[in-house]
């Protein structure tokens, strides 16, 4: 009886110990440069040195006009939040400058739609048909419609 407790308790912790290592060498990279970000693009798409340069190509080229488009986004969600304290401080609106807000927000919103199908599609260019669906996968866990950046 003993026996058969100390087989069913070590498979367990050998059945245990195997599962968090695979979740451990299997999850994404949580760090927030771009470097590393490459790298894990590197490792998980398994992307030669030459494809590996090229992306970084790209994804460099392309950092200062998502980054300008980050910073109108934060502009704009500032703003937003001042119609909505004003909304709740006064009770009113001032239509005419929410109409404004709204159309600037549906520009921003499609420069930034443009430019990340631009940069996908460069990077996806210079990948072999397993990469590119793989990319897309990466992609639709961040972003369920990423399909339609290919569209």
């Amino acid at each position: 009886m003993k026996r058969a407790l100390l087989t069913l308790a070590l498979g367990l912790a050998v059945g245990l110990g195997t599962h968090l290592a695979y979740f451990r060498l299997h999850r994404p990279a949580t760090t927030d440069t771009l470097e590393d970000r490459l790298a894990w693009m590197k490792s998980e798409l398994r992307l030669t040195d030459a494809q590996f340069a090229r992306v970084r190509e790209i994804h460099q080229a392309s950092g200062p006009r998502l980054r300008a488009i980050a910073a109108q986004v934060a502009q704009l969600q500032a703003e937003f939040q001042g119609f909505e304290k004003t909304r709740r401080t006064s009770n009113r609106v001032d239509f005419l400058e929410f109409a404004r807000y709204v159309e600037i927000r549906r520009h921003v919103s499609r420069e930034s739609l443009d430019s990340t199908r631009q940069l996908v599609l460069a990077a996806s260019e210079v990948m072999t048909p397993q990469q590119k669906q793989r990319y897309i996968e990466l992609i639709a866990t961040v972003e369920p419609s990423a399909h339609s950046l290919l569209n």
